[in-house]
């Protein structure tokens, strides 16, 4: 279902996603403060703690992967083997954030501002920016539809292959459907030692067999829920007529007594409130965003929240 604009251009950032951007966000990011990332690496005689920015303490070099940060290059280990290598530092060894983005058809509905499904290619693109900047390598899964995976990867690179792939699955829309739970399996295979995992959904896809799911992955990482939703769903909708379109059939919804309108709402509103009661029945750090607002203080204020694994 979406509703009736008028069709713009690919890529004008109501109803596709817009690169550019998703790629000027990483402005907006340098200007706030840094999102503190956490470390769960062993680390003798000490516990783990919570930190800022880049490790100082060199803990060993591997060799050079896509991605990372020339400016930690082992440049002797690199002399002596003939093969760029990387340093990495104590507490970089699981700085990884693994973000998880719905893309259900569902997705692409929006009565204000955007599509729910553009919004959430910003609060992905935000939380790769960030990522990057607390020295952080961003991973992006997508379920719903395609399956598709993007491996972690480090430094600008790694953000900006994010958002890459953000617009480029964007234009690929697909009606399979995959529930939660089942997208939660695939994340487990794919975690790789993730500190983090951010998932980004309207909650539709959320079924009885995800909150199990969220519950074993909170105890092998920090998990963090953003709920994208339409302002209908949000709240009960003003009495009117809604002119909506699905499958390329326009109709229009009356929507004039209290009752019918409560019953819209609620039915409408329902997998957004099915996601945050999940969420909070397992105290995971949870924001709710509609597709009018602006994002960049909620991820922010998301991914600072401590908890999220116990």
């Amino acid at each position: 279902m979406s509703a009736v604009p008028s069709q713009p251009p690919v890529g004008d950032g109501r109803t596709r996603v817009n690169l550019d951007e998703l790629i000027g966000l990483r402005a907006r990011v340098v200007r706030s403060a840094l999102v503190p990332t956490e470390s769960h690496a062993a680390r003798a005689g000490q516990q783990s703690s919570r930190l800022y920015g880049r490790g100082m303490d060199y803990a060993e070099s591997r060799a050079y992967q896509p991605g990372d940060d020339v400016r930690r290059l082992d440049w002797r280990l690199t002399a002596r083997s003939g093969k760029l290598h990387t340093k990495l530092f104590q507490e970089e060894r699981e700085g990884r954030l693994l973000i998880v983005l719905d893309q259900h058809a569902g997705m692409r509905f929006g009565t204000r501002a955007r599509f729910k499904s553009v919004q959430a290619a910003r609060v992905a693109a935000l939380a790769a920016w960030h990522a990057v900047r607390a020295g952080e390598r961003v991973g992006l899964m997508a379920f719903g539809g395609r399956q598709h995976v993007l491996q972690p990867r480090g430094g600008v690179r790694g953000a900006l292959a994010a958002c890459g792939a953000l617009a480029e699955w964007d234009g690929q829309p697909d009606d399979a459907g995959e529930s939660l739970s089942a997208a939660l399996q695939r994340v487990r295979r794919l975690q790789h030692g993730a500190s983090r995992v951010l998932l980004i959904s309207d909650g539709w896809s959320c079924d009885e067999a995800a909150r199990g799911r969220l519950l074993d992955m909170r105890r092998h990482a920090a998990v963090y829920v953003m709920v994208v939703a339409d302002a209908l769903e949000l709240a009960l909708p003003a009495p009117g007529r809604y002119p909506l379109e699905h499958a390329g059939e326009q109709r229009e919804v009356l929507l004039v007594a209290e009752r019918e309108r409560r019953d819209f709402h609620a039915s409408l509103g329902a997998g957004q409130a099915r996601l945050q009661s999940v969420a909070r029945s397992l105290a995971l750090p949870l924001q709710c965003i509609d597709t009018a607002a602006d994002p960049v203080d909620a991820v922010a204020t998301l991914l600072r929240t401590r908890g999220g694994r116990r």
